[in-house]
């Protein structure tokens, strides 16, 4: 069995879909995708960053885009003519893979880019977890009751 039926969760949650599309696309048969390769590293507490390996690519042949708690690098390598059209290049073996790529990353909530780089064939893609202040956990002290003064009439 390696589909499972979801359909019944839908009808008693809210706010849920976008799991439950992780969870179909998850126990879908197609295979992740490899191309590029990238790490994910924890930075610090509430730090992480993502490289990819885009050698190849240019500044100018990389986009990257969130959109809601996705974040989305796509790599499109246009076809450069270098010199006159008539010493054409004839590629013999072809071992670097320039094709086009686009690879998505789920964001949990709060997770923000702050920064991207692209150095020696990486792109580094910093992120950030920012907890709101009305968000964060906040003790509550424990007390008698307050006594509020009462101003005698005069």
């Amino acid at each position: 069995m390696r589909h499972f039926d979801l359909s019944p969760l839908y009808r008693s949650t809210v706010g849920f879909d976008r799991l439950f599309t992780m969870l179909d696309n998850a126990t879908g048969v197609d295979p992740a995708p490899t191309y590029p390769p990238y790490n994910i590293e924890r930075r610090g507490e509430n730090q992480y960053r993502i490289s990819v390996a885009v050698a190849g690519f240019a500044e100018a042949d990389l986009t990257i885009e969130t959109r809601e708690n996705t974040l989305s690098i796509r790599g499109n390598r246009e076809t450069r003519v270098e010199g006159d059209l008539t010493n054409k290049v004839e590629i013999l073996h072809q071992g670097i893979a320039a094709r086009a790529f686009e690879r998505r990353f789920q964001l949990a909530d709060h997770v923000q880019v702050t920064g991207a780089a692209l150095e020696n064939g990486l792109l580094h893609v910093d992120l950030v977890r920012e907890i709101p202040e009305t968000q964060k956990p906040r003790q509550i002290p424990i007390g008698g009751a307050q006594v509020i003064e009462a101003r005698k009439a005069a």
